[in-house]
């Protein structure tokens, strides 16, 4: 990827790290950790990073956000020397929410374009008056100096994603009578104004960029056509140094903005091809769903961008850069597009983290190699799925003898479940790298063997890794005595995939599990039978998952006309035999039946497969259990869990 220039400014080559928020900063102030996270990226071969959305205005202060402010300007100028004494440029993110939230409740000192309800949580801002949109403005071009005096090179402005200035842009948002509505000359003037502000305080060699809609998903407001308008204004001024087309809102199209691996690939890219013809020439970033090195190339050889940018795919693997420009696409671990990273910093508040990367943000992280342990151990693996695979790459990468049995004869464990169904083929990459690491580093696999305690021990291991998995739970309303006849949802689908064609009756999965694989199983479901109902206990499905992911859930299974009743339990009764399930309501026991009932299996909670414990540690082996065996969870806790027993070991 050639070398370019932005502002006058060079860039060693077309990667952009998109802006991501990290939940690393401290007390609103640059932390060591926020700083170690972006210096990770520029090693990596970045060429420019876009931080997180900074505080730079009085009304933001509050916002757990690094705050440009006198006090703060020395950790701002760290970050600043940090990332570009590593040959990469760093930019600060402008950006307000206005009424836009997407966590649980509404925002009740929210400001807007009008007095108008957020689509998502509701909040109803107030509308900023003039003379408040003009202080806004210098706030914003006042914080953009103190930026570039502290080593930023430039700005990019949030213009998209439902926030304050696309609240603005949008007609559906702005009802506005004055000079920031109307047409678009009004609606686009507060960004106009803004751009004009922050190069008059920072001269020309500094970068501004804009993010803009592309489409954002509802009715009424923006459009392809809108944003031909949108973009073709803002650029015509000549203050912009870059565009980069962004989708989605705060509303249902939430979705839209971080595409994950369910839809097309690509999925921006139709309309990126498009705005970019009325952009004035202004360099164009991709954005949206690109993972491999291939696509980046190919969107840059095509001309249908001029500069890549990437968020996740950089989250899962810093040196993403280093490792293709090396020949090396095989060694890098790839997003598999679950959006785990955005539900750790939305959902959760925690800091950034991935399921293919357990080491973000740590001194270490770009291209790590495990350190050699002082002294080698023989290391037995009990499970060959990803904990397991994850333990037993690092420790054989740091010297051990390492023998990893497996009860299948491939390795993946219930991720390769996972992977045939929808949804599911960038699941594969984790395994698959992990598999690849450990052969590279000595690994020895004994798959098809289900290890017993004699096995082991026989084997005489300085530790013992027990990545054995989790077994669902039957429902308390299943009889014991038919408990062993009627399948988990996991095992169920194993006999559905040898199914050749569809099949007549009903479908039924209780889901009392709520994470994703449930409704991908539901969707293969729905291709072989008659119809497929979801029953769960709970008021709504999906529960366990972040919203970003979850409304494509809602979605896809009111799309295909999934059936589902909530608030309701099997009442087994005659069970499968009859051909009828009978459910209940929870609460007030109203009872309706499914007659036709081909299919049943249930979703559940976890209990560990973790029998071997006891047993090792009365023999007095060192054990570490890790993944579902030690406390049934997701894939980021298998990763992260299988990273530490390697290291450890």
């Amino acid at each position: 990827m050639a070398p370019t220039r932005l502002a006058g400014k060079a860039l060693r080559n077309r990667v952009i790290h998109a802006s991501m928020t990290t939940e690393l900063v401290k007390d609103r102030a640059v932390s060591d950790a926020l700083v170690q996270y972006h210096v990770n990226r520029a090693i990596g071969g970045a060429a420019l990073i876009v931080t997180e959305p900074l505080g730079m205005a009085s009304r933001q202060r509050a916002l757990n956000r690094p705050q440009v402010i006198p006090e703060n300007l020395n950790g701002f100028r760290r970050w600043a020397g940090a990332v570009e004494s590593h040959g990469c440029r760093l930019i600060g993110q402008v950006q307000d929410s206005g009424r836009g939230r997407h966590y649980a409740g509404r925002t009740h000192d929210a400001v807007g374009a009008s007095a108008l309800p957020d689509d998502l949580s509701w909040t109803v801002p107030r509308e900023l008056h003039i003379d408040e949109i003009a202080a806004l403005i210098a706030e914003f071009a006042e914080a953009s100096r103190l930026l570039r005096d502290c080593g930023f090179s430039g700005v990019e402005l949030s213009a998209g994603h439902g926030h304050l200035f696309h609240q603005f842009l949008s007609p559906w948002c702005n009802w506005r009578e004055d000079a920031y509505g109307g047409d678009w000359s009004g609606r686009t003037r507060l960004v106009v104004e803004l751009m004009a502000a922050i190069r008059g305080r920072c001269g020309d060699e500094f970068i501004i960029g804009l993010k803009l809609p592309g489409d954002d998903g509802i009715p009424g407001s923006i459009g392809v056509a809108e944003a031909k308008a949108i973009t073709s204004i803002l650029t015509a001024t000549g203050d912009a140094s870059y565009v980069c087309i962004c989708q989605g809102a705060h509303a249902r199209s939430l979705e839209m903005h971080v595409p994950d691996r369910y839809g097309e690939r690509l999925p921006y890219l139709g309309i990126i091809r498009e705005l970019k013809a009325y952009a004035h020439d202004v360099p164009m970033v991709a954005l949206g769903r690109i993972t491999d090195p291939a696509e980046g190339e190919a969107i840059l050889r095509r001309g249908d961008a001029d500069l890549i940018g990437l968020g996740r795919a950089l989250v899962a693997d810093p040196a993403w850069l280093v490792k293709a420009a090396s020949n090396r696409a095989h060694d890098i671990r790839y997003c598999i597009l679950c959006n785990t990273c955005w539900g750790t910093i939305i959902s959760h508040h925690q800091p950034v983290a991935c399921v293919n990367n357990p080491r973000v943000g740590q001194i270490d992280e770009a291209d790590f190699r495990p350190e050699t342990a002082p002294v080698k151990k023989l290391v037995v693996v009990i499970g060959a799925g990803v904990a397991g695979l994850e333990a037993a790459w690092v420790a054989a990468a740091r010297g051990h003898d390492v023998i990893v049995f497996g009860a299948s004869r491939e390795v993946g464990g219930k991720a390769r479940r996972r992977a045939p169904l929808p949804g599911g083929e960038t699941i594969s990459s984790i395994y698959d790298y992990q598999y690849a690491a450990a052969l590279r580093a000595g690994a020895v696999f004994k798959l098809g063997v289900f290890a017993t305690l004699d096995d082991i021990s026989r084997l005489d291991p300085d530790a013992v890794v027990l990545a054995c998995g989790s077994t669902m739970i039957p429902p308390h309303w299943l009889p014991a005595a038919e408990a062993e006849y009627v399948l988990d949802l996991r095992s169920a689908m194993e006999n559905v995939a040898k199914l050749k064609s569809r099949q007549p009756g009903t479908a039924v999965i209780f889901d009392a599990d709520h994470s994703e694989g449930t409704y991908a199983a539901a969707q293969t479901l729905n291709a072989l039978f008659d119809r497929t109902i979801i029953l769960t206990a709970r008021d709504t499905i999906a529960t366990e998952m972040q919203l970003v992911t979850r409304q494509g859930v809602l979605r896809r299974m009111a799309e295909l006309r999934i059936q589902v009743a909530t608030s309701v339990e099997p009442v087994w009764g005659d069970g499968l035999e009859s051909g009828i399930i009978e459910y209940r309501n929870v609460y007030t026991g109203d009872r309706e039946t499914v007659e036709d009932v081909a299919f049943f299996a249930y979703a559940t909670p976890r209990r560990p497969n973790d029998e071997l414990l006891r047993p090792l540690r009365a023999r007095n082996m060192q054990v570490f259990v890790v993944g579902d065996c030690q406390s049934a969870a997701d894939l980021l806790a298998a990763t992260a869990s299988g990273h530490v027993a390697g290291n450890q070991v």
